[in-house]
C-alpha cells in the first residue's frame, strides 16, 4: 500500500505523542498545572489521530 498524506500525518502525530510522553516520564513538568496541560496535549493529539484514521477509512471505502 502506498504512503498517503494521511499516513504521514498519523506518523507525525505518533511522534508528537511519543515525545510528549517522554517529556512527562522524565519528570519535566514543573507543577501540576503544567502536567495537566501536557496530558491535554497528548489527549488532543490522540483525538486528532482518531479523526484522521476515520477519514482515511472513509476515503478508502469511497475508493472501492
Amino acid at each position: 500500500m502506498a504512503t498517503t498524506v494521511l499516513d504521514v500525518l498519523i506518523e507525525k502525530i505518533d511522534d508528537g505523542v511519543r515525545n510528549t510522553e517522554y517529556y512527562l516520564a522524565a519528570g519535566n513538568a514543573k507543577d501540576f498545572a503544567q502536567y495537566k496541560e501536557t496530558v491535554g496535549v497528548i489527549r488532543g493529539l490522540k483525538s486528532a489521530k482518531d479523526f484522521i484514521a476515520d477519514m482515511q477509512t472513509h476515503l478508502e471505502d469511497d475508493d472501492e
